[in-house]
């Protein structure tokens, strides 16, 4: 973990786990490494075949667990997508974004608009609404090489 976010990273779940009074594993570390080394979001299995490739054997419910650990320290979200199969992101130190997601592929596209923030504030305050999160996913077909459907034909985005 070379970049000022991943070592925070590594010191709130350092803090965690003492506060807990959980084992610090290499495992768990270098699970937190890998997550926050991604630009994408990841699967259990994903994270399985990650750690297996870096030569750690780790069950599936150990990744899971782990996961888990991570989520209630603030430094991944889990994420479900129209499916039965979690992803996860790392979230220590990043803004507030949304999500496209294909129904293709599964390719999922990270977006942000700051409009987006002050409609979600403005239908809170009309409502008397103490906001503390949101979530916004879009689900559409890309266009992105190398999707299975890519973008149908006919389909005008800016229509839907």
């Amino acid at each position: 973990m070379e970049n000022k976010r991943a070592a925070e990273a590594k010191q709130r779940l350092t803090e965690h786990l003492e506060r807990k009074g959980l084992l610090k594993t290499p495992e768990r570390f270098v699970m937190l490494e890998e997550i926050y080394q991604r630009d994408d979001h990841a699967d259990v299995d994903q994270l399985c075949d990650a750690m297996q490739n870096r030569k750690l054997r780790v069950s599936r419910a150990t990744v899971y667990n782990n996961l888990k650990i991570m989520a209630e320290c603030g430094l991944v979200r889990k994420l479900q997508f129209g499916t039965n199969k979690a992803r996860y992101e790392k979230s220590l130190g990043c803004r507030q974004h949304h999500h496209l997601v294909c129904l293709d592929c599964r390719k999922v596209i990270d977006f942000c608009d700051p409009r987006l923030g002050q409609i979600q504030q403005g239908v809170a305050e009309s409502f008397g609404f103490l906001m503390h999160g949101h979530e916004l996913v879009l689900y559409g077909h890309c266009n992105q090489t190398g999707c299975e459907r890519g973008m149908p034909t006919g389909c005008n985005p800016a229509a839907t």
